[in-house]
């Protein structure tokens, strides 16, 4: 039962995530139920874990609604990604086996969809997490990662700007710095990066109708 509660939570979460939930879209327990042939009671349980993560907000008597993106709490994410994400890196370069460093090398090419680009970006910064050989900042890290996909797939229709060369090339850049031990060079790239990202994504949200101003509790 524990694994089969574990199982709806992650796929629900990656829905969501990904915007195959798409936010503003309303859930019923039933439905899901119905979906992963279960009882409802392993649908709630991972439905109020998911309350809890402020991805999905209950509603009296009809059911849940996934939450829509707060620009203050993409903003938030997006500022502690920048606190966290530099960390691992210099943390990689201090203590990482070269192994780890010449096995970044898979991410300095990339070719595809934008779809392919947000895999292929996740991958990397993913890889720089583990990288750091340090298991709670790497957990957090990929969290971040991955609730980031979800500003980026919602924004992407109005992304102005996004030149996925550019972006490998800043990859590139950042792998060389490591391999070398650069870290000084190497905390240059990924602020700037990360920074970069920041202003490309905060104004494309602000174009989408399922952005709300207001600070989320």
């Amino acid at each position: 039962m524990i694994l089969l509660r574990e199982n709806i939570y992650e796929n629900l979460r990656s829905d969501i995530l990904s915007c195959q939930l798409a936010p503003g879209d309303e859930i019923r327990e039933q439905d899901l139920a119905e979906r992963y042939a279960v009882s409802r009671q392993p649908v709630r349980d991972a439905l109020l874990r998911l309350e809890r993560e402020h991805l999905v907000t209950v509603q009296p008597r009809q059911g849940y609604r996934v939450n829509p993106i707060s620009l203050s709490d993409a903003r938030d994410l997006l500022r502690f990604r920048l606190a966290l994400e530099p960390a691992c890196v210099a943390e990689a370069i201090e203590s990482a086996p070269d192994s780890i460093l010449k096995s970044l090398d898979e991410f300095r090419r990339f070719s595809g969809s934008h779809e392919d680009f947000i895999t292929y970006n996740r991958g990397f910064h993913s890889a720089l997490a583990h990288a750091s050989g340090n298991r709670r900042m790497a957990t957090t890290l990929c969290d971040l990662i991955g609730q980031a996909d979800r500003l980026v797939r919602v924004s992407v229709s109005n992304l102005k700007g996004h030149d996925p060369a550019k972006l490998v090339a800043e990859h590139v850049a950042l792998i060389d710095a490591m391999q070398q031990r650069e870290a000084r060079t190497a905390a240059r790239i990924i602020k700037a990066h990360i920074a970069a990202t920041e202003k490309r994504v905060l104004p494309a949200l602000k174009r989408n109708a399922v952005i709300v101003e207001e600070r989320s509790s």
